[in-house]
């Protein structure tokens, strides 16, 4: 087949049309690889754009060299990968592969010329295909079936593939989230596959755990996939806890999949409590934010909760942004209303701005009230009382309270 649509033609800028003709001109060959040959074909725009070539890294170099185009990034290159900068644009280009010794993690490759040899060595086959800049599309291992289809295979063997680099389980849930359109339409044998080896994930860095595990908690049949790795022996190794809560999950994930939750408002809800917040985060090394807001939906879930006065549910979650006085804390807020599943709340907290307390300890001191602990004292009173009046108080209303207290 060969790819005419607006996506594909909308790729050919000055910059790309530029790097095409030198190819040319030096008769390597230059393909679209990977990820954004799969969005192509599935009518989407890509973010990225990844190429391979039949040029080597030393090729590459001179040929650009001679053309006076910058190469930026030199870190890719022992891997095969070349970045040359022209019209403003990067172009990320790869001589074609073939892994001579893999370790579960990392890979020793040599060059090739032979395409299909090259697509062999990738994950699954919807990302095994290469697009050439006249549109034809180049599919050794029926990637484009499988994409319509819906349907998530490994490239060959899958024990093979992910025995190459066990990152290769998680990819293949994170792409199933994407891709698939049910939840349990798996091949028996690439489960089997999964299961066995899933104790190599043990020796895999946790940064590269966490960074796909938080792509496939924010796409497609979340909540399926988590309870997956728990069957298939997976979850112990990435961090989770052992008798995570997998029907808080379910109730959850169907609460908040609609509602852009953060990667940690849905894995929250496995957590029994904060022990296992902490022991995720030795584990995986997840930021400071991720970690606090894991640390307060397990807090809070069950105990800020709507007021039972319809005429302002939101009360309780106003009052405690306000006490609390943290910079990100209204956000969290709504990631717990997510996390409740409390729609209409979510969409009135979104809206509402965080008021700003209209008295300062300067103003009682113009009163002649000197000392620091009174200050503090009268400054806490008013502030409760201003709750109190849903935050409609102004400063003239309150300055006339103190001479009262």
């Amino acid at each position: 087949m060969q790819l005419k649509t607006k996506e594909f033609q909308s790729l050919f800028t000055e910059g790309l049309k530029g790097i095409a003709e030198l190819f040319e001109k030096h008769r390597f060959e230059l393909r679209i690889a990977g990820g954004a040959v799969r969005d192509l074909l599935n009518g989407k725009q890509p973010q990225d754009v990844d190429f391979a070539t039949t040029a080597t890294p030393e090729e590459m170099k001179n040929m650009f060299q001679a053309a006076g185009i910058r190469m930026i990034n030199n870190k890719g290159e022992q891997h095969g990968t070349i970045t040359a900068r022209l019209h403003e644009q990067n172009f990320e280009v790869t001589t074609l592969r073939v892994d001579v010794v893999t370790n579960g993690r990392h890979a020793e490759v040599e060059f090739t010329t032979d395409w299909e040899k090259d697509a062999e060595r990738r994950d699954l086959t919807i990302n095994s295909m290469f697009l050439g800049l006249d549109g034809t599309l180049y599919d050794y291992f029926n990637g484009f079936e499988d994409l319509q289809s819906r349907k998530m295979r490994f490239v060959g063997s899958a024990a093979e593939r992910i025995q190459e680099d066990y990152l290769r389980i998680l990819r293949y849930f994170r792409f199933y989230g994407r891709i698939a359109e049910e939840p349990g339409d798996h091949e028996h044998a690439t489960l089997e596959a999964i299961k066995e080896n899933s104790k190599g994930l043990a020796a895999i860095s946790g940064e590269r755990i966490w960074m796909e595990l938080k792509k496939t908690l924010i796409g497609n049949h979340a909540a399926h996939l988590v309870s997956l790795m728990y069957d298939l022996d997976v979850a112990q190794y990435i961090g989770l806890p052992v008798n995570g809560s997998l029907e808080e999950l379910k109730r959850v994930w169907k609460n908040a999949q609609h509602r852009n939750p953060k990667p940690m408002t849905i894995l929250s809800a496995v957590f029994r409590g904060p022990d296992d917040v902490n022991k995720l985060d030795l584990r995986l090394k997840i930021s400071r934010e991720e970690k606090n807001l894991g640390l307060f939906l397990v807090k809070q879930r069950r105990d800020l909760r709507k007021a039972d006065n319809e005429a302002d549910s939101l009360k309780p979650f106003r009052d405690y942004i306000i006490d609390s006085r943290e910079p990100d804390v209204q956000s969290r807020i709504c990631e717990l209303l997510k996390y409740q599943g409390e729609e209409q709340l979510l969409a009135e907290m979104e809206k509402w701005s965080i008021p700003r307390f209209p008295v300062s300890g300067h103003d009682l001191r113009k009163m002649g009230i000197t000392s620091g602990k009174e200050i503090g004292a009268i400054l806490q009173t008013l502030r409760d009382l201003w709750k109190k009046s849903g935050y409609q108080m102004d400063k003239d209303e309150l300055l006339k309270d103190v001479k009262n207290l």
